[in-house]
């Protein structure tokens, strides 16, 4: 909230902050702000009324498709109906390998975090390249 918006949404703060402005600038204020509020509620009561006239549109047209025998889907076809689906990316082949102090045998892909072990052999000094498979 910007501090303009909390000084005038709190009380006390408000009160501070108009402590110097005379009765008449006060009302003043007061005069321009109904106005501010007076736009705003004939702003919100317009789009109330263009979201109705929008609502009644919309189901005049569906009565209107309902009385054809028009189905909605065969109107924006067969794409629009499905929704598309993502295809899962294959899994990517290992690209290094190193066995770890137990003896197993562990991969990695190059993407995302090092394995514990490899990460360990390379802070050691040994080439990463050493380990590619």
């Amino acid at each position: 909230m910007s501090e303009f918006t909390s000084i005038l949404t709190h009380g006390r703060r408000l009160k501070a902050a108009v402590k110097e402005l005379s009765v008449s600038e006060l009302e003043e204020v007061q005069e321009k702000l109904a106005k501010v509020i007076a736009d705003r509620a004939e702003e919100e009561a317009q789009l109330l009324q263009q979201e109705a006239e929008k609502r009644r549109k919309i189901e005049e047209l569906r009565k209107a498709m309902d009385a054809a025998g028009i189905d909605p889907s065969e109107l924006l076809g067969d794409s629009a109906a499905a929704p598309k689906t993502r295809r899962k990316r294959a899994p990517k082949p290992p690209k290094y390998a190193i066995k770890d102090d137990s003896g197993e045998r562990i991969t990695w892909t190059g993407q995302g975090r090092m394995p514990k072990a490899l990460k360990n052999a390379v802070d050691r000094g040994e080439k990463l390249e050493k380990f590619l498979i």
